[in-house]
């Protein structure tokens, strides 16, 4: 993959002024410029419009004259501020001096975006981006360059919040772009180091840092791994990747440049021999639905020597669905309808040369593990979960380990408790005597919901670690009738199950 041209952006503020920028970011916390001042400000509708990259509702809350309003105008919304008004809030002519305004006239402009970013502890933090990136994602500005760095959007808290979150000593974060992950990975790891094949994003991710208050990362040029010496690991990957698969690669911020999928099958290959025992690697993906494949097993094969994984597909489209939504993040449906035409047309020739019928989104976690048979679950799961679910995550790894060490002896030895806030639910006819079937069903993390008959349900019903698994059915054999050897003999599947979903967790 090769360098970036950034000729028609703007320039950017400077990087190497700590001092300019400790006094931007007092100035920002002074005036409430924060998540919940945004909020508060703002308005929720207003709020959750900026998602949608609607400003119309925030430009008619911020018509006054307080600092919040003024700094909302000027670095979230990007409107002029008259120099006066600006200058009883910040240090406005060191900021212009240092690159973060600039002069029009009588007023002053924002060169960057700056965000107002909550952190998973109530942290106070600043993702800086290209102008027109900080709300709703791309917006079509991806169309005016390629080498355009966005802000905050669904796929990057999606993976903050998904990622486990324990003290290591070394992260790595892939394509960092406006330095999201590295922010979050900061508060946790005693080294960061984050790679970017556009050197835009590599001095945005350096604002992004110092503007929240976070130790610097060790910032390197490169495609991917390619920055990264051979004999370095860590125990904490993260990758919000280019992985959109396109004809082509227009958008750097999106397109990663290798055919089809190509480039998220590589990051997780590659991912393996990087990772420390026991670390995790996780990423965002698109995969292909290819004719005559199990997308299953293409994933499968993905997943490198030495590593557990957990591939989540959490939505699929369709070949016209996926580019239709593409070329609208570029914002090519607004422009020429002709070219419009011919880039779908290019999009869906790419599709059908490689016997492509459906895109796959999702989640791809690994971890480093000594297992002689590591543990690969890809499953899909489109329904809502609740995030974060870094904790959910590693409790999943962590209860294959204890499935992996119990054989069905040694698990029907062990106790077991009912997980936080699931319920039973029974359904059936009105009036009928027995229910059809039993659902248990989660109220936090993965949210799941299975099946069970009336021994798995009892079984889980009376889980509260003062009874071994065994006693447990041999009681429940007595009630039932059924012989106590028969029934120990068919319920460790189910109660595998049930502690591989977390349902059940190990008492330890």
């Amino acid at each position: 993959m090769g360098g970036v041209s950034n000729s028609s952006l703007s320039p950017l503020p400077a990087s190497d002024r700590p001092d300019v920028t400790a006094r931007l970011r007092d100035a920002l916390l002074g005036a409430s410029f924060t998540a919940d001042g945004l909020l508060e400000l703002l308005g929720a509708p207003a709020y959750a419009a900026l998602a949608r990259s609607e400003t119309v509702p925030a430009l008619r809350a911020t018509r006054g004259d307080t600092p919040l309003e003024t700094l909302v105008r000027l670095f979230l919304l990007q409107q002029p501020v008259p120099h006066a008004r600006v200058a009883g809030v910040l240090p406005v002519d060191t900021c212009v001096v240092s690159g973060w305004l600039v002069r029009v006239g009588d007023e002053v402009a924002a060169t960057v975006d700056v965000r107002p970013y909550g952190g998973p502890a109530g942290e106070d933090w600043f993702i800086v981006s290209d102008l027109g990136c900080a709300v709703g994602g791309a917006g079509g500005i991806g169309s005016k360059d390629e080498g355009v760095v966005l802000g905050v959007g669904g796929a990057s808290t999606t993976l903050a919040g998904i990622t486990v979150r324990t003290p290591v000593t070394s992260a790595l974060d892939l394509g960092t772009g406006s330095g999201i992950q590295a922010l979050h990975a900061a508060q946790h790891a005693t080294r960061v180091t984050a790679t970017d094949l556009n050197p835009r994003a590599l001095h945005i991710t350096a604002l992004t840092l110092a503007l929240s208050g976070a130790p610097a990362a060790d910032l390197r040029e490169g495609s991917l791994f390619e920055p990264v010496r051979d004999d370095e690991t860590y125990d904490l990957i993260v990758s919000n990747p280019p992985f959109v698969i396109s004809p082509g690669a227009r958008l750097t911020y999106r397109d990663g440049g290798m055919g089809g999928d190509d480039l998220c099958r590589s990051i997780v290959q590659g991912a393996g021999e990087r990772l420390n025992e026991g670390g995790f690697a996780q990423f965002l993906a698109n995969w292909q639905h290819v004719e005559g494949e199990d997308w299953q097993d293409r994933l499968r094969s993905w997943v490198p020597r030495g590593c557990d994984a957990w591939i989540v597909q959490r939505e699929v489209q369709d070949v016209t669905q996926y580019a239709e939504l593409w070329l609208r993040d570029a914002g090519d449906h607004r422009g020429d309808v002709a070219e419009y035409q011919a880039r779908y047309d290019a999009w869906l020739d790419e599709f059908e040369a490689r016997k492509v019928k459906g895109v796959g989104f999702g989640w791809i976690t690994l971890r480093k593990t000594g297992a002689a048979v590591p543990s690969v679950t890809v499953e899909e799961w489109p329904h809502p979960v609740e995030q974060p679910l870094g904790d959910t995550v590693r409790a999943h790894f962590d209860r294959l380990d204890y499935l992996r060490a119990h054989d069905d002896a040694a698990l029907l030895a062990g106790h077991f408790k009912l997980a936080a806030e699931v319920v039973q639910e029974q359904v059936g006819l009105p009036g009928a005597e027995d229910p059809e079937h039993v659902v248990l069903r989660q109220h936090r993390g993965m949210r799941r919901a299975t099946k069970v008959d009336t021994v798995g349900a009892g079984f889980a019903g009376v889980c509260d670690g003062s009874l071994s698994a065994g006693r447990i059915l041999d009681a429940i054999a007595q009630l039932v009738g059924e012989d106590p050897v028969t029934l120990r003999d068919r319920t460790p599947a189910q109660i595998r199950l049930l502690v591989e979903q977390g349902f059940l967790d190990p008492a330890r």
